[in-house]
């Protein structure tokens, strides 16, 4: 087969085709109430969204880098899917949020009660679908994963709009809301393989490193990138007074009236026309958008090198070339 020609994401959805095929007529019979129609009409309207299916192609790849025989893979991959769904629905209420992937959020077409109720629901069958395969530790990485998502969005709501927030919290809460579920994905992998633990530790590390990158990447469009290449409106993050990197970074190097201007627009969220003009002129003042896409690739180049220890396989190439693929956007 000829993949030189298509996107990495598209021709690891080409390889995997048919464990795809699995995991998504698994999806759509676990998603599935009986006596809660609510429930599946919610949950298709964001998973039939037209999302990447990103990370349950992360489970999938990792498995079969290792050389996965059997089809726990699948449940694995299914589990991951809807605890991102479920994150997302939740995620939407919080952030009062009326458009995903182009289209009207769940909270908007429903209620919010729908989107978190269902929300609920969907990490209830996440947890029945990990305890399925019977192995302990994967039961362990992709439990700890749901509590870490939520640690890190509670740290998100405490440190939103406080100018202070550092770059280390910034960190922690992107490990948090996005890395974990990257990291747990191509961590299950190998330990349901039974692989080495060299390999266990490298697709964690792969996992964790694009996933960070995969944030920033996102952090740094709101500003520097094209409205309809991320789903959402240029300057959103900067309505929403989310303290992202850029804008961290250009408060560390602001100068006293530079300073009261982040106070006024993200502390205090007293935005007039034109602070969008001001943000972005001060983002490029201080370098904090170039700084911010370094960041990202040199995060995606720490997901390449974590790939070392893996065995040569195909797969190795394709999930090293979606590390270059998800920061093509920022340059």
């Amino acid at each position: 087969m000829n993949v030189t020609s298509v996107s990495p994401l598209e021709a690891l959805s080409r390889v995997l085709t048919d464990d795809m095929d699995q995991v998504n007529a698994l999806i759509r019979t676990r998603m599935m109430s009986e006596n809660a129609p609510r429930i599946p009409e919610v949950t298709a309207h964001l998973i039939e969204a037209g999302g990447k299916r990103i990370r349950p192609m992360l489970t999938l790849a990792a498995a079969r880098l290792c050389g996965y025989q059997g089809d726990d893979h699948v449940k694995l991959a299914a589990t991951v899917e809807f605890i991102h769904t479920a994150t997302l629905l939740h995620d939407d209420v919080v952030d009062e949020s009326g458009q995903r992937r182009g289209r009207p959020t769940a909270n908007l077409l429903w209620d919010n009660k729908s989107s978190v109720l269902v929300g609920d629901y969907l990490f209830a069958r996440a947890f029945q679908l990990m305890v399925e395969p019977g192995n302990l530790r994967a039961l362990s990485i992709l439990s700890n994963a749901a509590a870490v998502i939520a640690e890190g969005e509670v740290l998100q709501l405490t440190a939103a709009q406080n100018i202070a927030t550092t770059e280390d919290t910034y960190m922690t809460v992107i490990r948090g809301k996005t890395a974990a579920l990257f990291s747990a994905a191509t961590q299950v992998g190998p330990v349901i393989t039974g692989a080495p633990e060299e390999q266990v530790q490298a697709m964690f590390d792969y996992g964790d490193a694009l996933g960070i990158c995969f944030q920033i990447v996102d952090d740094y469009l709101d500003y520097g990138g094209a409205g309809n290449a991320i789903g959402k409106n240029l300057g959103d993050d900067f309505r929403e007074r989310k303290l992202t990197m850029p804008v961290i970074r250009a408060i560390a190097a602001a100068d006293d009236e530079e300073r009261a201007f982040w106070d006024r627009t993200i502390a205090r969220g007293q935005q007039e026309d034109g602070d969008l003009d001001t943000a972005m002129a001060l983002l490029e003042k201080h370098g904090a958008l170039a700084s911010t896409r370094q960041a990202a690739l040199d995060w995606a180049a720490r997901a390449r090198g974590a790939l070392a220890p893996m065995p040569g396989h195909p797969l190795k190439a394709m999930l090293s070339d979606l590390a270059d693929f998800v920061v093509e956007r920022v340059n």
